[in-house]
């Protein structure tokens, strides 16, 4: 009896009795397969970034006071000269690969920014509400860490090229070691931070190389006004141009050829004797780091949840998919093999979708790079009406200036944009094309688009030939050719099948209206990327901001970085600048001059000086013909005339009433004297 009490007597089980959690025999717990965990590089960030703050806070007072020494008297210097003003954006001739190379730093950390546990590097483990505070205050942050790099480029200083190779090796040889040091992070994909890091170590890299070369190389001299770019350009455009046989323009282009131009149009080959903007160069690389971050995120965010999920299907599916109504198979096993099936081609669906929006973003981005050239050459000329819709002012202004400084940004932010639209509207149109064509043709399912298409059979038979009808009649019945003239025919006949056809055209025009969205809704997706497009119609684009930034932008361009403006700039430094080639020139005729005969002195002066004013107000007219937007530029413009007077420096009919009145009421200027006639040519 006692023995069965003792047999039946419950387990005593203590819950907070954890003395097997300390045996020596427990096993250490490991983490989910799949799920990867922190990792703390041995080169922490924190003293990293402090160092290097500091050091480059050093570099740059080192070069403020090299700088300081190295001025030109009078506060006069070609090119940057200053700490403050590292980068000349509007100098077509100086170096952009470094100047390139920074920006697509300061974008590639900020796309690592928005997803990134510790947006600054010098905080760890950032409570939620304060991240968002980081990511502002780190916006600010990477740009004064990268400036002393975009110092030492542009300030062309031997010491400031040591600097830049010391700083930029430093970086990318501590980037290089927390990599391989903790290539798998918890965030998103064990792999994303890896991967988003190429960008920068690639611009690492670049400027390791860079500086040692620059430094070899030494300072460049022939930058910006000294640079022989500028006169090459002009030289260009007063070159006679070889006339062309007109039986050649005349006749009519083959396919192929039609098809290679289309083909060059979307293809930028660059120029010697024309080179972009720094501005819109460092706009395109951006736009080009944009792509990669964009497709990389697009990748990492959808394609690893699809393999887990489709490694997750079993045979519960089937009973799954039998409480929605969906019976797919008899056999469960058949239903997971058709359902791991389908979700294997949504994978492949959203890669070629992604794919194909990289492709289509590329070809745009030099699609564009092609029209930005072709725009400015038209805008030097003074065409207006290829970027603007009306008559437009080339000057500087508000909104100018505005929009210049965030072209580069206005464009990555589109970019982006029109990847992740392109990609979601070409994946649904690739579902369409593999889930209501493909499938149904090769397997015999999903069969709903050819069932619809089958029942209304009848009805697009009818409008086939109804729109058959009219293109034969059209072409054979209603239209006659006489003495190679065309007139209508048949008059009666055309009148009596317009009011036949009247409903029927309603139908096909209802088809009509539907292939135009579709047609205009995937002109407008493919080129959202693009601010050199406008989106909306001629009169409208005003309302596109995109593309409105775009166009003031050019504004500044234009008027401030004009070759042949900056080629006569050019000149006449020269001839200010004591050993300056226009200087030299002068001096040797005037040496010439004063060693010629007594009884030539007096006339031979006189005369070579009124054939070089002639000639020099011979292509200055040239000059100005072929390029009229710098008409307003001239000092007589800007002091008689108002600012809108001269849209574009073409003056209106009132502007030149009004001047011919001032001319009339000014009295004659008194004659120079004959002792300083290089002064007066100078001035013209």
């Amino acid at each position: 009896m006692n023995h069965s009490k003792d047999e039946f007597e419950p387990f005593e089980y203590s819950y907070y009795d954890n003395s097997d959690w300390y045996s020596n025999n427990a096993e250490p717990t490991e983490p989910p397969k799949g799920v990867v965990s922190p990792c703390d590089p041995t080169a922490d960030n924190r003293i990293f970034h402090v160092c290097m703050l500091s050091f480059s806070l050093v570099v740059v007072l080192i070069l403020a006071v090299l700088t300081r020494k190295h001025k030109f008297c009078g506060g006069f210097a070609r090119g940057s000269s200053s700490i403050f003003s590292a980068a000349n954006f509007l100098d077509q001739t100086q170096t952009k690969g470094p100047i390139v190379a920074v920006f697509g730093l300061l974008f590639s950390k900020l796309s690592v920014l928005v997803v990134a546990p510790d947006p600054l590097p010098f905080s760890k483990d950032t409570p939620g509400d304060l991240k968002e505070y980081m990511k502002i205050l780190a916006i600010f942050y990477y740009p004064v860490l990268f400036y002393p790099l975009l110092v030492c480029c542009t300030l062309q200083h031997k010491a400031g090229y040591v600097f830049g190779t010391l700083l930029s090796s430093s970086h990318l040889a501590v980037q290089v070691w927390q990599t391989f040091d903790c290539p798998k992070t918890p965030e998103i994909y064990a792999y994303y931070a890896l991967l988003a890091s190429l960008p920068q170590l690639g611009c690492f890299a670049y400027l390791s190389v860079q500086f040692p070369l620059l430094f070899l190389k030494g300072p460049e001299t022939d930058e910006d006004l000294d640079s022989r770019y500028y006169t090459n350009y002009v030289k260009l455009l007063l070159k006679r141009k070889a006339s062309t046989a007109s039986s050649s323009t005349t006749d009519k282009p083959k396919l192929s050829e039609r098809i290679l131009e289309v083909a060059k149009s979307y293809i930028y080959i660059p120029e010697k004797v024309f080179r972009l903007p720094l501005k819109l160069a460092v706009s395109a690389f951006v736009a080009l780091v944009a792509m990669y971050h964009t497709a990389l995120l697009l990748v990492v965010l959808v394609v690893p949840t699809l393999h887990i999920v489709r490694a997750g299907i079993d045979e519960n599916i089937a009973f799954l998919l039998l409480g929605f109504g969906v019976v797919l198979s008899d056999d469960r096993m058949e239903v997971v093999d058709i359902v791991t099936f389908y979700t294997w081609l949504l994978e492949v669906c959203y890669l070629s979708a992604m794919t194909l929006s990289c492709l289509v973003s590329l070809f745009m981005l030099m699609r564009s790079m092609v029209l930005h050239r072709s725009n400015l050459r038209g805008l030097y000329k003074g065409d207006v009406y290829s970027v603007y819709n009306s008559q437009k002012t080339i000057r500087p202004s508000k909104a100018g200036i505005v929009c210049w400084m965030g072209l580069t940004g206005y464009q990555a932010a589109v970019v982006c944009v029109g990847m992740a639209i392109q990609t979601v509207v070409f994946f649904i149109c690739f579902l369409f094309l593999v889930f209501m064509i493909i499938i149904p043709i090769f397997y015999g399912r999903n069969v709903i688009a050819f069932t619809i298409a089958g029942a209304a059979w009848p009805g697009w038979v009818t409008l086939t030939l109804v729109t058959l009808l009219q293109h034969v009649t059209a072409k054979f019945a209603f239209i006659k050719k006489e003495a190679g003239t065309r007139d209508l025919n048949n008059r009666e006949s055309l009148f009596l099948l317009t009011y036949l056809l009247f409903l029927v055209n309603t139908v096909v025009g209802l088809i009509v209206a539907i292939w135009r969205m579709v047609i205009t809704a995937l002109y407008n997706i493919v080129h959202l990327g693009r601010v050199d497009v406008s989106l909306l119609h001629r009169t409208a684009e005003a309302y596109d901001p995109a593309y409105r930034y775009y166009a003031h932008s050019l504004k500044v361009e234009v008027s401030q970085s004009h070759p042949v403006m900056k080629a006569f700039c050019g000149l006449l430094l020269d001839m200010m600048v004591e050993g300056g080639r226009a200087g030299q020139i002068i001096r040797d005729a005037e040496e010439a001059c004063s060693s010629a005969p007594a009884g030539l002195r007096e006339e031979g002066p006189q005369k070579e000086t009124s054939r070089r004013r002639i000639r020099a107000r011979w292509q200055l007219l040239y000059t100005l013909v072929n390029n009229p937007s710098l008409l307003g530029s001239r000092k007589h413009f800007q002091t008689q005339q108002a600012p809108e007077a001269v849209p574009n420096g073409t003056p209106t009919c009132s502007a030149k009433k009004g001047g011919e009145k001032e001319a009339v009421k000014t009295p004659a200027a008194p004659a120079q004297p004959t002792e300083t006639p290089t002064t007066q040519d100078k001035t013209d």
